[in-house]
């Protein structure tokens, strides 16, 4: 499966599954096409940041057991009135490293994907106003060129997701939790080995463990022809099990990002379901 940037952007600004209000008719599928401007460190805990303007598609399909928003692909595997077990979709961005000086004549960093189950429990919900819910994923990490694949290790994300419905039509999104990866995922960002040790950047072997600490703020809004929506995401790696890692020059980061995609088509066919 390969995920844009773009797509990768607004996973990041995911919601939780619980419906803020009734379900109402809505279209089944809805297509559209917009622009995205993001500005990514290369790598949590990495000093350079990279500004990109890429094309963001818009798909949406709200179907019984799949679910595909602007939000994230949701393949819905369980479900009850307090619970969900769905799919969990993520990624990170790709690294070239004679750009970046401390990775200077390393191998590149691949983009990755991080895909599998997420058990979500629903806390609280005010069906007019906010809903609190705990998310619980575990996703295996895939690293690839888009030509070969390789595992990357497994990432666990559990986090609180607050949603809270504004005025006028405007959402607001906001999502606080830590992250614990393996060993090997450790290793693909932050590990050096002997052959690649020089002046300043020893040899370094990252164990797994506590990898840090995300919150992230998101905001969107629906108008008639096209969906506006921005985020931003605060990361901290204070007390990481690799934070010996001699290819980390600072302990937080901030990502940020704005997309506006137009809505160009509907289907005739509608279901029940909520915005």
């Amino acid at each position: 499966m390969k995920c844009s940037l773009a797509s990768i952007v607004f996973m990041a600004c995911t919601t939780c599954v619980w419906p803020f209000a009734h379900a109402k008719s809505l279209p089944l599928r809805e297509l559209g096409a917009g622009a995205a401007v993001v500005s990514f460190p290369d790598y949590r805990g990495s000093d350079k940041q990279r500004n990109y303007v890429l094309p963001l598609p818009y798909v949406v399909y709200r179907g019984e057991m799949l679910q595909i928003d602007r939000e994230k692909v949701r393949g819905l595997l369980f479900k009850t009135e307090r619970m969900e077990l769905d799919i969990s979709v993520n990624g990170s961005v790709p690294v070239r490293s004679n750009n970046n000086p401390v990775r200077q004549g390393m191998p590149d960093l691949d983009p990755t994907l991080e895909i599998g189950p997420s058990l979500n429990y629903l806390l609280a919900q005010d069906s007019q106003r906010h809903k609190l819910a705990l998310k619980l994923p575990l996703r295996a990490v895939i690293a690839s060129d888009f030509h070969h694949a390789r595992s990357a290790g497994v990432l666990a994300n559990p986090q609180f997701d607050l949603d809270v419905s504004i005025t006028q039509g405007w959402k607001l999104g906001l999502v606080a939790g830590t992250l614990f990866g393996d060993r090997r995922y450790h290793e693909y960002f932050y590990s050096v080995v002997p052959q690649y040790a020089r002046a300043g950047r020893p040899a370094y072997d990252a164990p797994g463990g506590y990898s840090g600490a995300q919150f992230i703020a998101a905001a969107s809004k629906r108008f008639d022809q096209f969906w506006v929506g921005a985020f931003i995401k605060y990361d901290n790696i204070n007390h990481t099990a690799f934070g010996a890692s001699p290819l980390i020059e600072r302990r937080s980061n901030l990502a940020a990002g704005f997309g506006l995609p137009w809505v160009f088509t509907q289907s005739v066919q509608r279901v029940q379901a909520t915005e």
